[in-house]
């Protein structure tokens, strides 16, 4: 009887670390979620007209590594979810033109920001 106590005991405080453990894992992973970073603009040509289906390039220049998003029917493009301790490039391209780099900087705290792209097209 002894036994099973201890036992239960032990299974009780198991079960209460468990759950401190896991509500810590749940702010830690709010926390990260809040500190990441968004990127949004609109792509116009140098007439100030959206640019439909332009490729929007964002180039992590930490890791190196390039995600891509066309714009919509708006010329608009977003990235979201972006560490908040890299450096990032970004660029558009259409039919051969491109736009000029923007650099976002890891030192930049806004956790949202609005970067509009120009490519100059040849008519």
């Amino acid at each position: 009887m002894r036994l099973r106590r201890k036992v239960l005991w032990i299974c009780a405080v198991l079960a209460l670390v468990g759950r401190t453990g896991a509500a810590q894992d749940a702010k830690q992973d709010a926390k990260k979620e809040a500190r990441l970073r968004s990127v949004l603009g609109v792509v116009t040509d140098k007439s100030e007209k959206p640019v439909v289906n332009a490729i929007v390039f964002l180039k992590n220049l930490r890791t190196n590594v390039v995600i891509s998003h066309f714009s919509d029917a708006q010329g608009n493009y977003r990235f979201s979810g972006l560490d908040p301790n890299a450096d990032y490039e970004l660029r558009a391209e259409f039919d051969g033109e491109k736009s000029a780099s923007r650099t976002i900087s890891s030192l930049d705290s806004r956790k949202e920001m609005n970067l509009n792209l120009k490519i100059d097209r040849k008519k």
